[in-house]
């Protein structure tokens, strides 16, 4: 089975060779491979998420039907994008104590890519 790290490496390589500039975008954000599961239908669904940083995230959503037709030609289900910004700000988010290794990214590219 391919991990999910893999894949998330390569969508942002496909994005890169396909549209150079969303590419350099990407860059500046984490991308991750998400699961989704319906227990009743016993499946599993994979989609990604792609956290920005809040000067990034409107370019990046105006290029939205691209990304998801990438997705959806590897196998995936969907793209969001999430402000990697705002989930750090957040007074109720548990992102630092529940995942840890995902908050330090989130904090380096929100402070990195400014």
């Amino acid at each position: 089975m391919i991990s999910e790290e893999y894949l998330a490496h390569e969508f942002a390589k496909v994005v890169d060779r396909i549209n150079p500039k969303v590419g350099k975008l990407l860059q500046s954000c984490y991308v991750k491979v998400a699961e989704f599961s319906v227990k009743r239908l016993r499946k599993r669904f994979y989609y990604i998420t792609i956290y920005c940083p809040d000067n990034v995230i409107i370019e990046l959503q105006s290029e939205k039907n691209l990304l998801k037709d990438i997705a959806e030609n590897m196998g995936l289900i969907d793209v969001t994008c999430l402000n990697a910004t705002k989930l750090l700000h957040d007074p109720l988010s548990r992102l630092k104590e529940d995942h840890p290794h995902l908050w330090m990214e989130l904090y380096w590219i929100a402070a990195h890519f400014k």
